[in-house]
């Protein structure tokens, strides 16, 4: 399995992005002036689709399928393309107040952590639809990695698409990822006109 092995502030800080959306509560103390030329527009497409990659933890070929996926499916593709990657298990993981980054997220995900309804689930890239319960194992919730998260679990609010006892162990996926719930600033028709050249 590839995984990207880029260091987290140095490539946030490339693609314009504050690591607080991806978890990281430290700021880079580099200096911030740089004089760049102006980005040509494929430079700028280019750039939206390495921000959201980069923020999700997906590969290339993966996002491709995803960027598919969304275009034959009726309705505006920039949208749908984001609606399908908030619906992975390991962003719903993060998003839940499981995880401190999706990257936590995603390795608590591949080592068996989570059940989705009732049936354990180790597979990061798993899509969630509405009426889907979302749940940390029994076994798990005894560990000190999720105690601790339960002192912590009031602390993160949960989208909307979500519900969610304060202080439970699951989470109920009530309707699909709506534009509104991206807490980060995309430009997702930059991505689909650099996908349908």
């Amino acid at each position: 399995m590839a995984k990207n092995m880029q260091p987290v502030l140095k490539r946030c800080k490339t693609l314009g992005l504050s690591p607080a959306v991806l978890g990281y509560s430290k700021e880079t103390n580099r200096n911030q002036k740089q004089f760049r030329r102006k980005q040509s527009e494929y430079a700028l497409q280019l750039n939206e689709k390495q921000k959201v990659k980069f923020i999700y933890g997906v590969l290339e070929k993966q996002f491709r399928a995803y960027y598919e996926k969304a275009a034959r499916k009726q309705g505006v593709t920039g949208e749908l393309l984001l609606q399908e990657l908030e619906r992975r298990l390991d962003n719903v993981a993060f998003r839940m107040g499981f995880a401190n980054t999706r990257r936590e997220a995603r390795q608590l995900v591949s080592h068996g952590h989570f059940m989705v309804n009732g049936q354990r689930v180790d597979i990061p890239s798993y899509q969630v639809k509405p009426g889907d319960v979302v749940s940390v194992r029994e076994k798990s919730r005894s560990t000190t990695k999720f105690k601790t998260l339960v002192e912590e679990l009031g602390k993160n609010p949960v989208p909307k698409w979500m519900e969610k006892a304060s202080g439970a162990f699951e989470a109920k996926i009530v309707a699909m990822p709506a534009r509104d719930d991206i807490d980060y600033e995309v430009a997702e028709h930059l991505i689909v006109e650099l996908y349908s050249k």
